[in-house]
């Protein structure tokens, strides 16, 4: 079957659309990559989506709004995708959406909220559409998060020692070969906020620029490594209704006015210093990196650094990009789904049992789904990519 799967993560600066061709051969799960496009969201899009998120506020109009227009635009990356990656033969559709509201308190998650109405998708396709992927984990008791955990139990099924999968984008999670899955903390969600903030307005720290300026405050970082969550045991999940530029904000009180750079320096110190401890907490002896983080050179030395011994490595060398790994991974969850085996992994996300994730809207054709499947795949193997 050949999938196109759509993602926007916490960063909320582009739509990625991966398609892939995925098929079933025994108890393996066969994935070629076909390659990626990627479109940003226009800017006034950007900005409306920026002051809804937490800890803005918004009414319930402007909820319609970001839906139906978030929508929109991943129905064009879909458009894009299919005609550029797929010779307009795609069959399915797979659309994480924009997470806007994950509901988390004390442990449990009790709901989320992607937006990204997938109608929009499905008629500007006319292929239909799996969405709304993490309501039944969570209503199954999980955390509905990190949902790439299957995918990535059965990728690195075999490989020698504790390989650990580890992504990073605006908030950070890995997977243990034991099924261990969880969010380590701020990936570069306090990184862009701190850009915006001290660094005159900037979206993000480009390659690390900043921060490879700056000296790391020891006083700031034993604030922010003061956070509660760090210590909770897994299954656990977090966002930006946690790590938000007001939650930079209260850590700088009181210490006055710090240079940009050494805000960076800090703040890249600290996603190195919990995703490190996350790692060694699990016993990994191999790291495999995906996410737009991997291309900040000093987080990424600072990871290397606090994590020697252990090797660190992009998810490319194992066949699937960096930077669309995710998108990769929810075309996965897509294909599970139309052939109604779960996508989920009740060691990695707390819940009851595992379970076939999210809600299908019907193509131009109405719904026309392959025979379910009753033997789930025990491991997935990546073939030569190429776009055709």
């Amino acid at each position: 079957m050949r999938v196109i799967g759509l993602m926007s993560g916490t960063s909320y600066d582009a739509i990625d659309a991966a398609a892939a061709d995925v098929r079933l051969v025994g108890d393996c799960l066969v994935l070629r990559p076909l390659g990626l496009v990627s479109e940003r969201y226009d800017a006034e899009l950007r900005a409306a989506l920026a002051v809804a998120l937490p800890p803005g506020t918004c009414s319930l109009a402007q909820v319609c709004r970001l839906d139906t227009r978030i929508g929109q635009a991943f129905a064009a990356a879909a458009v894009r995708a299919d005609r550029e990656l797929c010779r307009g033969q795609a069959e399915l559709v797979a659309s994480h959406g924009q997470t806007v509201y994950h509901w988390a308190e004390a442990g449990r998650v009790y709901g989320t909220l992607q937006l990204g109405q997938p109608a929009w998708i499905a008629e500007a396709t006319g292929l239909p559409v799996v969405a709304d992927f993490r309501p039944r984990d969570i209503a199954a008791g999980g955390q509905g998060a990190p949902l790439v955990s299957l995918v990535d139990l059965l990728w690195l099924r075999g490989r020698p020692g504790i390989p650990v999968a580890l992504n990073i984008g605006g908030i950070a999670n890995l997977t243990a070969p034991d099924g261990t899955a969880f969010d380590t903390g701020p990936g570069c969600a306090l990184l862009d906020a701190a850009a915006r903030e001290c660094g005159g307005g900037l979206s993000y720290d480009a390659e690390g620029a900043l921060a490879a300026r700056g000296t790391v405050r020891p006083e700031l970082l034993e604030r922010l490594l003061a956070e509660p969550y760090y210590a909770l045991p897994p299954p656990k999940t977090t966002g930006k209704e946690l790590f938000h530029a007001g939650h930079l904000r209260r850590a700088l009180s009181g210490l006055g006015a710090l240079p940009a750079e050494d805000v960076l320096a800090t703040l890249t110190r600290l996603t190195a210093e919990t995703v490190a401890d996350a790692v060694l907490r699990v016993g990994g002896t191999e790291v495999i990196a995906s996410g737009g983080g991997t291309r900040n050179p000093v987080l990424m030395r600072m990871l290397r650094e606090r994590l020697a011994g252990v090797a660190v490595r992009a998810s490319d060398e194992l066949g699937l990009p960096a930077d669309a790994k995710e998108a990769y991974a929810f075309a996965v969850l897509g294909f599970l789904t139309a052939h109604g085996l779960p996508g989920t992994v009740p060691a990695s996300t707390g819940a009851r049992h595992p379970s076939v994730l999210g809600s299908v809207t019907p193509g131009r054709s109405g719904l026309r789904l392959p025979p379910a499947t009753r033997r789930a795949p025990e491991r997935l193997v990546v073939e030569a990519s190429g776009a055709e």
